[in-house]
């Protein structure tokens, strides 16, 4: 198993890494909305939201050496599921493959954000 890191998507904000590459597949921690160049919350709306996690799977993606395109699986968990058609607006811009995809609404997600995303991906 190797960690991946990335100064371009936001550290770890608990024990764990940003990502694990294990054999082909990359996993990726789930992402919330923070930007990396200065740790705080992007956006106030899904939208917004959705966008900076999409960017820091993009980062994350790219240490790793692999793409959106080779994204096997999410697993999205929202603050509301009212935002459901909007974040999918967002998450279709980026998953064009369709990966395989589970997306719940969840209680709270940390720092009280209204989305987060993991993936798993062939490197």
């Amino acid at each position: 198993m190797k960690k991946i890191t990335t100064e371009k998507a936001p550290a770890a904000i608990g024990p764990y890494s940003q990502g694990i590459l294990t054999g082909n597949l990359f996993f990726a921690s789930g992402q919330i909305p923070i930007n990396p160049a200065n740790g705080q919350i992007e956006g106030s709306d899904i939208v917004a939201q959705a966008e900076q996690v999409m960017k820091n799977i993009g980062a994350l993606l790219e240490a790793a050496g692999t793409t959106y395109e080779k994204v096997v699986k999410t697993t999205c968990f929202l603050a509301d599921m009212q935002d459901f058609a909007t974040f999918n607006e967002v998450y279709a811009k980026y998953f064009t493959e369709k990966p395989a995809r589970s997306c719940v609404a969840v209680k709270t997600l940390p720092k009280n954000v209204l989305c987060e995303v993991e993936v798993i991906a062939e490197v």
